[in-house]
C-alpha cells in the first residue's frame, strides 16, 4: 500500500503542532501557555560593602555526589559562588559568622520582596484554588483513620513503643553528653547507606547538627516502624499510610530547612546570599510555569533541542495516524536481519528515552547490530483524543503498525518490544492474537513490563475506589486527560527524597541552575493520557488484575496469555520501584504455565530505566541469567549465573536465536511508504 492512499502529506508543520492527515480529528491544544509580561528580574549585583567579618572556613570534604548533580557543570553555582565555601583563609565555622550571614540575610530579604512585587505584578493571571478536586485526593484521611484504630486497639504495645521511643532518646542524649565532653563515641543511630542527606562533614562534626540528624532519625524510624508493625488492620489501608508516613518524615528531614542545611548555609556566605534570591526566583518561575502549582524543574528545559542534541539517530517518519507516527531508523550495516524490529514504548512518556545521546542510545546500538528498526512515537493527546480507549491503543496504535511495518518491508511478520506500558499493551493484544489466529509477530522481548499485577508495588497504593474517582474528576477538568505533570508527581513520590527534596535543596535554597541532564530532561518532558485509556489501565490491570487472572476482555474475546506460544523474553530490574522484579518474573510465568517453553527471564542490576538503558561500552551494572523458570524469584536467583556489564549482548545472541536470516538492508521510503518528515518527528515535540 502507498501512504498516500491513506494518508494526506502533511501539512504544513511547527514546533508544536504534530502533523495530521486531512480525516483526523484537530490537534491537540497545548496546555503550556505563554507567561504573560516579564519573568521575574534577575538578581541585582550585592551593592553591600563587604564587612571585613571572616567568611566561613572550606569544610573538610565533598558535597554528596548523585546522578544529578555529577551531570552538573561547575558553572551551574550562584553568581560566582564557590563550590562550598567562603572566602579562603577564615578559621570560623559556618554556625559562629552569624553577624555576616546576618547582614547577608537582611539585604537579600529586601530584594526578595522587590522580586515577589514584579512576579505578581507581572502574572496577575495565575490559577487561584478553585475547589474543582476533591480536599483529600489520594484518600490519605482513610488510611490514617484505619491505623488509629489499629493503635486504639493495642494500647499494650503503643506503650511498649513509647517506652522504646523514650530509651532511643535517653541513650542519644546519653551519646551526646558524653561527645560533649570530648570522648569519642559511637552515635545511636546512622543513617542508612547511600543516604545522601547528611553526606557534609557539618551533619557528624557540629554537635548541634549531630544531635539534630540523630534526633530526626529516632524518631522517623520508630514512627515508621510503628505503623509497620500494626496487626489488625486493613492491609492495603496498612501500606497506605506506611507510604505516606514516610513521605512525612522525608518531608521534615532537617536537611530541607535552610537554616540548618550546611551546604545552603556555605552558598548563603560564599555568594553573600544572592543563592537565596537565585533560588526564589527560580521558585517562582516553577510556579509561573505550572500554571500556578509547583513545577519543580529537574533539568535544563532550554538546552537540550529534539533532533538536534537529543533524539538524533537518523531515520524517518514513513507513517502517522490520529494516535502515533511511525519512525523508520536509516541502517548503518549492508545486511540487515530478514525480520523487522517494532518498538512499543510507552505512552506515559516518550520514546526517546531509547535514544538520549549516540553514546547510551539502545536504538542506534540495535541499528548498528543489523536490525531494521521502527519505532513508535505516541501522539501527546489533547482534549479532542478524550474518548481514545485501550482498544483504540491496540488496533490504531500495535495492529496499524505492523501493517505499516509489513508495508514497508515486504515482510509479513515483525520481532517487537514492549517498553512498561507500552509492554502492557503488547502482552493484552498477544493474547487477543493468539486467541484470532493472527501471526503477525515473531517474538517479543519486554522491558520491565508486568501482566500479572499482583505485586506490582506501591503504585498499587494509588488505586482504591475513592483515589480513581479522584483522578476521573481531575482528568474530567482538564477536558478528558489527565495532565502530565500528574503522573510524573506520582513517580516522583517513589523517591521522593532523590526525585523531589535534592531538588528542592539544589534549586530554591542553594540557587543553582537545573543540570544539563539529557535522562532528567527526558524525566520532565512528559505526556498527557486520554481519559478512558488511563482509567481502563488503572482499573483492569492494577485494581484487578484482570489479564492475569483470565478475566479481561477486548473485542468480545476473554484474553488467556498462556496460549501466546511465541519466543518471549523478560527483562526486569533488580531495584525497579515502578515494575518490581518480582511481578515481571510471575509475568514471565504466565507465559510459561502451558505449552510455551521458550519463555526467558533476565534480572538486570538497577532499575526501571537504567536497568534498561545500559549501553555495553559503559560496562556498568550487571545481569543474572538463568533459563529455567521455577516455582519464585528467589528459586530462579539461586540458579542465576551473574555476569558483569550489560545485558544487551546477552540479549542480541536471544534474538539472532530466534530471528535469523538476512537481507540488503532496507532504506526509509523504498517502500510502500512514502516519507512524511526527518525523526524524531513533530508528535514528539508536543509539550505538555
Amino acid at each position: 500500500m502507498k501512504q498516500a492512499d491513506q494518508h494526506s502529506q502533511m501539512a504544513k508543520k511547527d514546533k508544536n503542532t504534530p502533523a495530521r492527515n486531512t480525516s483526523a480529528k484537530k490537534t491537540p491544544k497545548m496546555a503550556v501557555k505563554e507567561s504573560k509580561g516579564k519573568k521575574p528580574s534577575k538578581s541585582p549585583k550585592n551593592k553591600t560593602k563587604a564587612t571585613g567579618k571572616p567568611a566561613a572556613s572550606k569544610p573538610t570534604g565533598p558535597e554528596a555526589a548523585d546522578a544529578k548533580t555529577s551531570a552538573q557543570k561547575p558553572a551551574d553555582k550562584p553568581n560566582g559562588a564557590s563550590a562550598s565555601n567562603g572566602a579562603a583563609g577564615n578559621d570560623k565555622s559556618i554556625y559562629q559568622d552569624f553577624d555576616t550571614l546576618t547582614e547577608y540575610l537582611t539585604d537579600i530579604s529586601g530584594k526578595s520582596q522587590e522580586v515577589v512585587r514584579e512576579f505578581f505584578a507581572n502574572n496577575p493571571g495565575l490559577r487561584q484554588a478553585t475547589g474543582e478536586l476533591p480536599a483529600d485526593p489520594l484518600n490519605v484521611s482513610e488510611a490514617f483513620q484505619e491505623m488509629m484504630k489499629g493503635l486504639s486497639a493495642d494500647p499494650g504495645t503503643i506503650m511498649q513503643r513509647q517506652f522504646n521511643l523514650y530509651g532511643d532518646y535517653a541513650k542519644l542524649m546519653a551519646t551526646m553528653s558524653r561527645k560533649m565532653a570530648g570522648e569519642s563515641v559511637k552515635p545511636a543511630i546512622l543513617p542508612e547507606a547511600g543516604d545522601k542527606r547528611f553526606a557534609h562533614p557539618a551533619w557528624e562534626e557540629n554537635p548541634m547538627l549531630d544531635y539534630m540528624k540523630q534526633s530526626y532519625l529516632i524518631m522517623s524510624r520508630w514512627l515508621e516502624t510503628t505503623v509497620a508493625q500494626l496487626e489488625g488492620v486493613d492491609e492495603h489501608e496498612k501500606a497506605k499510610a506506611e507510604f505516606y508516613t514516610k513521605q512525612f518524615t522525608n518531608a521534615f528531614a532537617p536537611s530541607n530547612f535552610p537554616v540548618f542545611n550546611p551546604e545552603v548555609i556555605e552558598a548563603t556566605i560564599a555568594s553573600k546570599g544572592e543563592n537565596l534570591l537565585k533560588g526564589l526566583q527560580n521558585l517562582l518561575e516553577d510556579i509561573d510555569r505550572g500554571h500556578g502549582e509547583l513545577s519543580i524543574r529537574q533539568a535544563d528545559l532550554e538546552y537540550f533541542k529534539l533532533g538536534e542534541n537529543i533524539a538524533t539517530t537518523p531515520g524517518k517518519v514513513v507513517f502517522q495516524n490520529d494516535i502515533l507516527q511511525l519512525i523508520q531508523y536509516e541502517p548503518t550495516t549492508e545486511k540487515v536481519a530478514k525480520t523487522p524490529m517494532l518498538i512499543i514504548p510507552p505512552w506515559i512518556n516518550k520514546y526517546y528515552i531509547l535514544d538520549l545521546q549516540p553514546k547510551n542510545s539502545f536504538i542506534k546500538w540495535l541499528v548498528d547490530q543489523g536490525r531494521t528498526v521502527f519505532v513508535v512515537s505516541w501522539v501527546n493527546p489533547g482534549p479532542e483524543l478524550k474518548e481514545k480507549t485501550f482498544e483504540d491503543y491496540i488496533h490504531e496504535g500495535l495492529f496499524e503498525a505492523l501493517d505499516a511495518v509489513s508495508a514497508a518491508t515486504g515482510e509479513k511478520k515483525a520481532d517487537t518490544i514492549g517498553y512498561c506500558i507500552g509492554g502492557t499493551m503488547l502482552s493484552t493484544s498477544l493474547a487477543l492474537m493468539a486467541k484470532k489466529g493472527d501471526k503477525r509477530i515473531n517474538s517479543s522481548t519486554f522491558f520491565t513490563a508486568q501482566a500479572d499485577f499482583s505485586e506490582a508495588g506501591d503504585l498499587l497504593l494509588f488505586v482504591d475506589d475513592e483515589q480513581l474517582d479522584a483522578i476521573e474528576k481531575q482528568m474530567d477538568a482538564a477536558g478528558g486527560v489527565l495532565e502530565g505533570r500528574a503522573m510524573a508527581t506520582t513517580f516522583n513520590m517513589l523517591r521522593s527524597n532523590d526525585l523531589i527534596w535534592s531538588f528542592v535543596i539544589d534549586n530554591y535554597m542553594k540557587g543553582k541552575d537545573p543540570a544539563k541532564f539529557d535522562l532528567l530532561f527526558w524525566n520532565s518532558d512528559a505526556t498527557r493520557m486520554p481519559k478512558k485509556v488511563h482509567l481502563f489501565y488503572l482499573r483492569e490491570f492494577y485494581q484487578h488484575n484482570r489479564l492475569a487472572k483470565g478475566e479481561m476482555v477486548i473485542d468480545g474475546e476473554t484474553l488467556d496469555i498462556g496460549a501466546v506460544n511465541i519466543p518471549i523474553f523478560m527483562q526486569a530490574g533488580e531495584t525497579d520501584h515502578i515494575a518490581p522484579s518480582g511481578s515481571i518474573y510471575k509475568t514471565a510465568r504466565l507465559y510459561a504455565s502451558k505449552d510455551n517453553d521458550n519463555v526467558q527471564y533476565m534480572l538486570a542490576g538497577s532499575g526501571h530505566i537504567a536497568g534498561v538503558v545500559n549501553h555495553p561500552d559503559r560496562n556498568k551494572y550487571h545481569h543474572s541469567v538463568n533459563t529455567s523458570l521455577p516455582d519464585n524469584l528467589e528459586e530462579w536467583k539461586a540458579g542465576a549465573e551473574r555476569h558483569s556489564g550489560s545485558w544487551w549482548p546477552y540479549w542480541i545472541k536471544w534474538l539472532e536465536s530466534v530471528s535469523n536470516g538476512e537481507v540488503d538492508a532496507r532504506i526509509p521510503g523504498d517502500g510502500d511508504l512514502e516519507i512524511i518528515e526527518d525523526a524524531p518527528g513533530s508528535y514528539v515535540t508536543v509539550k505538555s
